[in-house]
């Protein structure tokens, strides 16, 4: 519909989105709560809150994404761990819009020039020559 609105307010066909993001870290355990028992219901609800409370302030959830990072180990040395975070995305206030503007049906592309083919009238054409042929071959 925005883009409809757009498209009649300004001639542009094509509206591009602009969206921001935010990853915050996954939880890494679940959430006690009244009634629920198993390791995988806890952690359900302990996603649950985090996705509902993200969704309260206009973030839509994107994906879970598991990214490498490099920690230090000691005074020199380094390891490998591995982060799960959530990634989330909201429509800014700004609409861009492509500059591509469509030709009413009854207009030519301006690329196009525009031909006019006039004829000549007919009082003005000459009097064809073969009927003097036909007079001087008597």
């Amino acid at each position: 519909m925005l883009a409809l609105y757009l498209y009649r307010q300004t001639g542009v066909s094509t509206v591009m989105k602009r969206y921001e993001y935010l990853t915050i870290a996954a939880p890494n355990q679940g959430t006690k709560a009244k009634g629920v028992k198993s390791t995988a219901d806890r952690f359900a609800l302990s996603m649950t809150d985090v996705l509902n409370a993200q969704a309260s302030e206009g973030w839509e959830y994107v994906r879970a994404e598991t990214l490498p990072c490099d920690e230090r180990k000691g005074l020199t040395g380094s390891q490998t761990t591995y982060q799960n975070v959530l990634v989330f995305r909201r429509e800014t206030a700004e609409v861009v819009a492509l500059e591509e503007e469509i030709a009413p049906s009854d207009e030519r592309p301006r690329s196009m020039p525009t031909l006019t083919l006039t004829s000549p009238e007919p009082d003005s054409r000459p009097e064809p020559p073969l009927s003097r042929n036909l007079e001087q071959q008597d």
